[in-house]
Parts: C-alpha cells; sequence; structure tokens
C-alpha cells in the first residue's frame, strides 16, 4: 500500500505529552518519532502505539533532526507536529480531504491554537499563530537556523482561522518552563546573531527588549488577554534582553563606558511611541469607531 500520509514528530523527554499526540493523528498511513535520545520513556510508549522510532543527536533545538526526520518519512504528504500539540478531529477531517484529492496544492499553513499558563490567548501574535505544517514532500525545506520559517515551493493554502481548523498547543504550563527553555534558545540565537556578523551595542539592550514589548502588547494588542498578556508581554520582552546580554558575554563581558546622552535618547523614542500606544494603542478595531475615537484623542485635554 502507498503510503500517502506520514506524521512525523519530533521528540526529547516528552513521555507526558506523546500519546496525547500520537492519538491525535491515528488518521495518518504513517506516524514517524525522532527522539533525541531521550532519559525518560518517550520512544518506549511511542513504539507501543504502533509509531516507527528514529532517533538523532541532540542539538538543543529541533530544526536540524525535523529535516532529518522528513528524510526518512516514507509518505507523499508530510504532516509536522511538537510533541506538546494535539490534532482535533475537525483538522484532522480537514487534512483528510486537502490530501486525498487530486489538486495542485503542494503546502498548508495551519493556524494553531496556543494555551499558555492555563488560557488559550487570542491575540499578542498567539492566534491565529500560522504554521507551514502540511506538506507534500520535497516541497518545503526547514533548514538549520532556530525558529527560522521553511522555504516552501508550489501552490500554498492557508485555512481560515477557525479553532476547528487550528493546531491545539499546549505551551507554557509554568514561569520556570518558559525560563528554562528561554535559557537554552537564547543561547542559541545569541551564537547566530553573533554569526552573522553583528557588533554588539549596549544600547540594545535597552532597545530591543522595550520594542519587543510594545510590539506584542500594543501593536498586537496583547493587553485583550488580560494579565496573561502583560506577563507574556514582559517574558517575551526579557528573553530579548538575556540574547543580547549572552552576546555582550561571548565577547569576553567587554568593559565599556555607559554614556548618558545614549541612554537618554534610546528612552526619549521609545518614551514617544510608548506615548503613542497608551493613546491609540486601545482604539476600536471597526475603522469607523477607530476614527472617532482618534478624533475624540486628538481634541481632548
Amino acid at each position: 500500500m502507498t503510503v500517502k500520509l506520514s506524521v512525523v514528530i519530533n521528540t526529547l523527554n516528552e513521555e507526558k505529552n506523546i500519546e496525547r499526540a500520537i492519538k491525535s493523528v491515528s488518521f495518518a498511513d504513517e506516524i514517524l518519532v525522532c527522539d533525541m535520545n531521550s532519559d525518560d520513556n518517550t520512544a518506549v510508549i511511542a513504539k507501543k502505539l504502533g509509531a516507527k522510532i528514529i532517533f538523532h543527536r541532540r542539538v538543543g533545538y529541533v530544526e536540524p533532526a525535523r529535516d532529518f526526520a522528513i528524510s526518512k518519512a516514507e509518505g507523499e504528504w508530510i504532516l509536522i507536529i511538537d510533541a506538546d500539540e494535539e490534532i482535533p478531529d475537525s483538522l484532522g477531517d480537514k487534512i483528510k480531504e486537502l490530501i486525498y484529492k487530486e489538486s495542485v496544492l503542494t503546502h498548508v499553513e495551519i493556524p494553531r491554537k496556543n494555551i499558555i499558563f492555563g488560557k488559550t490567548l487570542k491575540a499578542s501574535m498567539w492566534w491565529p499563530d500560522y504554521h507551514t505544517r502540511l506538506f507534500k514532500k520535497g516541497f518545503v525545506d526547514w533548514g538549520n537556523k532556530i525558529h527560522s520559517k521553511p522555504k516552501t515551493q508550489g501552490q500554498g493554502l492557508t485555512l481560515e482561522a477557525q479553532e476547528r481548523w487550528a493546531i491545539t498547543h499546549y505551551h507554557y504550563s509554568s514561569i520556570s518552563q518558559f525560563l528554562e527553555r528561554m535559557d537554552r534558545y537564547s543561547t542559541i540565537q545569541a551564537r547566530e546573531l553573533r554569526d552573522t556578523g553583528y557588533e554588539f551595542d549596549y544600547r540594545d539592550l535597552v532597545k530591543k527588549p522595550l520594542n519587543e514589548f510594545l510590539s506584542r502588547f500594543f501593536a498586537h494588542r496583547g493587553f485583550d488577554d488580560g494579565l496573561h498578556g502583560l506577563a507574556l508581554g514582559l517574558l517575551q520582552a526579557f528573553s530579548f534582553l538575556v540574547v543580547y546580554l549572552k552576546v555582550w558575554e561571548m565577547r569576553g563581558f567587554s568593559a565599556k563606558e555607559v554614556k548618558f546622552e545614549e541612554i537618554n535618547e534610546v528612552f526619549k523614542g521609545s518614551g514617544e511611541e510608548l506615548s503613542y500606544w497608551m493613546k491609540y494603542g486601545n482604539l476600536s478595531r471597526n475603522p469607523l469607531k477607530r476614527t472617532m475615537q482618534k478624533i475624540k484623542n486628538r481634541f481632548s485635554i
């Protein structure tokens, strides 16, 4: 029988999640688990559930192992999920509909529902959080950079941002989990940043985290998610601070005078942006109401 759909799951110490992930893709013709030599029973559990197991050395992040796993899959179509994700039945039906009908389609962007600290997030780039996860083999390449977007070829499709067609992602469950991953990922990101030729600038310790917070909390309406949105905006900003501090560390903690005037300019520019978002960030998404609110704010004292 020709293998039409292979599901690829990369794992490292995922014994708490792997059963849920595998059972959610039972409709697939092949389930391939690529394990990075877990210390727990991830591979044992996956094998008992009927998955094919292969191994890859630990590299600290998933992209290199993902491309390796894809190369070992036998399906014409590939579906990528993480061990902490789940495919709902409605999305599974949609996937089968797409791949079993003849068409020129080569890849599909699927929305992802992120559940963080016990809440489903709806703003701050956490929704619809599109990812290319379904594709014909040979038409998508991830590359080796952390969190890199895949390169695609051919005819793509973006599923409508509906929860019934969204991957469920059981993301961070605790602050400690966020910080543990941040420490690991930020080291890799700092190394990649350094290797691009970036010259450390201490002003970026202020500018980059602040821009990240303003973008997530105001421009992308993180405040719509309440305290969760505020907390995650601050945590994401902190992760940017750590990345640039680690670049400084890689440069040997080089001593440098901090000039008040330069820092003041950074705060001044960021302060103007903050003032703008404090005034206009909570505007209605309705174009007419948005215009009326701007006029009201323009003439308010």
